[in-house]
């Protein structure tokens, strides 16, 4: 059985909201996009908070993230925390699409 956004949303945002965090500390001098993947994250978890139960409207959000991400492809250069920040918002993209 699949999980819903709901469910992935609750088991990776708190940890997506420590991460963001760190990759913009460790790695926006080199990779200034982390900044932006910070600010959306933000901006679908708000709204995430705010929709309740409902399924908030976060195509546009999505669509920005996988353009500045290019599609979730992890850079060469990162540690496992910017690895894991990629990984984890793909699969609450592709959960939110799929539901």
């Amino acid at each position: 059985m699949s999980k819903s956004f709901h469910e992935v949303a609750d088991t990776h945002f708190e940890q997506l909201d420590l991460f963001t965090t760190a990759i913009t500390r460790v790695h926006g001098k080199n990779h200034p996009e982390a900044f932006e993947v910070r600010e959306l994250f933000g901006t679908i978890h708000s709204k995430t908070k705010q929709a309740g139960e409902t399924k908030p409207d976060l195509d546009k959000e999505f669509a920005k993230l996988r353009h500045i991400t290019d599609q979730y492809i992890i850079p060469g250069d990162v540690c496992e925390t910017y690895a894991g920040v990629y990984n984890m918002l793909s699969e609450v993209d592709q959960t939110y699409h799929a539901s």
